[in-house]
């Protein structure tokens, strides 16, 4: 019998009993976006015994409204797995189902926050897969904010869950560098597909019982990653141009950063910035040549816009864009 205590629902487990059960480990499994789908696939095609998909409710979308299920969901239907689409975790009902599937281990990619009854119930724990390297960016949008922030590195981490969020022991973490000419869309592509692997290893080292969690440092939570809001998008032309492009990165392709040009408002996806400012120009001013460029004067330094969206038009580059204006 091994005892570990690292304050999560990682408890006394035999481990010939673990050993002997392998990938017949009865794993539940959590997760909505397509963030979660290919870590998901990845388990059923390595052989895990997935015994049930836990996501959101089908949402009404398009002009009909017709309700469609998530990522997760249509990835499930097509693995053949048993869903579940509670739409209160707390429920007695749902919990008593839960309960009756008998899992060993729960695994969360992206989805709501669990109440103590549902992640402690399995007796190897439930873990999560965050997008970041812990405890730095904790929070919804971690991929965003270290891009904003100007960061040169992250990944993923899976740890296990315990009551504050985002903050139990560190099972394993992989990192990855962000690229200058990276932008949330590439990140988010690396991540998703390391974090697959990542959930996979966890799961082969827990069977094994071969996983030495840590506790995370509190010294290296050093940013915090809120969820995006339309107004955490908006260019602020007195900041730094280099500052504006981060921004910019972050949030490309969705939402977007945005800003007001020629009367209506612009979704800029991409740009370069400069240390040079513009002659005579103060922070918002712009200018071009009516063909080839659009330039922003900033806080410190310019900003040139590469690919935007203007209220009512489709994305598109600034050459084609500019065709069709008088500036």
């Amino acid at each position: 019998m091994v005892i570990h205590n690292f304050g999560f629902h990682y408890i006394e487990y035999c481990i010939l009993n673990t050993e002997a059960k392998g990938k017949d480990l009865r794993i539940i499994y959590m997760g909505t976006p397509e963030f979660a789908v290919p870590a998901l696939e990845k388990l059923v095609e390595s052989g895990w015994n997935v015994v049930a998909v836990i996501t959101a409710a089908d949402k009404p979308q398009g002009r009909g409204q017709k309700l469609i299920g998530s990522p997760v969901k249509e990835a499930a239907k097509k693995l053949g797995l048993h869903i579940l689409q509670p739409t209160n975790l707390k429920n007695p009902e749902f919990q008593q189902e839960l309960k009756d599937l008998q899992a060993d281990l729960q695994i969360v990619v992206a989805f709501r926050m669990l109440p103590e009854a549902v992640w402690s119930m399995p007796p190897l724990g439930t873990f999560n897969l965050h997008a970041s390297l812990l405890p730095n960016y904790r929070g919804a949008a971690p991929i965003n904010w270290a891009i904003i922030n100007g960061e040169k590195e992250t990944g993923v981490t899976t740890f296990f869950l315990k009551h504050e969020i985002d903050t139990g022991s560190i099972i394993f973490q992989e990192k990855i560098q962000i690229l200058e000419e990276d932008d949330l869309g590439t990140v988010y592509e690396k991540l998703m597909t390391i974090g697959a692997d990542l959930v996979v290893k966890t799961v082969e080292a827990i069977s094994k019982n071969e996983v030495n969690p840590t506790m995370q440092d509190e010294t290296q939570a050093i940013h915090h990653a809120p969820k995006i809001f339309k107004e955490t998008g908006k260019i602020v032309w007195s900041n730094s141009a280099e500052s504006i492009h981060n921004l910019i990165r972050g949030l490309s392709p969705y939402p977007a950063a945005w800003t007001e040009f020629q009367g209506k408002t612009c979704k800029v996806f991409k740009s370069a910035f400069s240390a040079k400012n513009l002659s005579g120009k103060e922070a918002g001013e712009w200018e071009s040549d009516g063909k080839n460029f659009l330039k922003f004067q900033t806080g410190a330094g310019s900003l040139e816009v590469l690919e935007l969206q203007l209220e009512g038009k489709k994305r598109m580059k600034i050459e084609e864009l500019l065709r069709g204006l008088k500036l």
